[in-house]
């Protein structure tokens, strides 16, 4: 009788879906874990975060640094589509200002290149990136 172990390998929803399970609990290494070390991420220039960054320990600092650092963030939802151009991922949360306690809702939808079980790049977008970075002004300033 042979037994033969069976790899299982997870696609590139999977790795995705993992991503924003570990963002939404708050787990850094198990969001690096999802990351390639040299992960590219493109954010909305309007963003205080926003622009071009390049490596997990900058995604982690610039990007979640800056989220949290203005606001308490909870993810309520996450939708992974995958398909010919990579994996789509959609996210709806709210944020909340830790200087004024004003509420945001979020809603972003990412593209991912996923490659060798880790995301390689996103390419983010916000549905009104405009009032996001006015939030975020609000929030700095500590008005509303």
């Amino acid at each position: 009788m042979s037994h033969q172990m069976k790899t299982v390998t997870e696609t590139p929803a999977d790795v995705v879906r993992g991503l924003y399970d570990a963002l939404g609990k708050g787990d850094v290494p198990g969001v690096l874990a999802k990351l390639a070390p040299d992960v590219i991420v493109d954010e909305p220039r309007q963003l205080p975060y926003g622009g071009v960054h390049q490596g997990r320990e900058v995604f982690v600092q610039a990007i979640l640094g800056a989220m949290m650092g203005y606001a308490n963030v909870a993810i309520t939802g996450a939708e992974v589509f995958e398909g010919p151009a990579g994996v789509i991922g959609t996210l709806t949360g709210t944020l909340t200002a830790h200087t004024t306690g004003e509420e945001f809702p979020l809603t972003m939808v990412e593209i991912h290149q996923v490659e060798d079980g880790t995301v390689r790049k996103i390419d983010v977008y916000t549905k009104n990136p405009h009032e996001l970075a006015a939030f975020y002004a609000r929030a700095e300033a500590g008005t509303r």
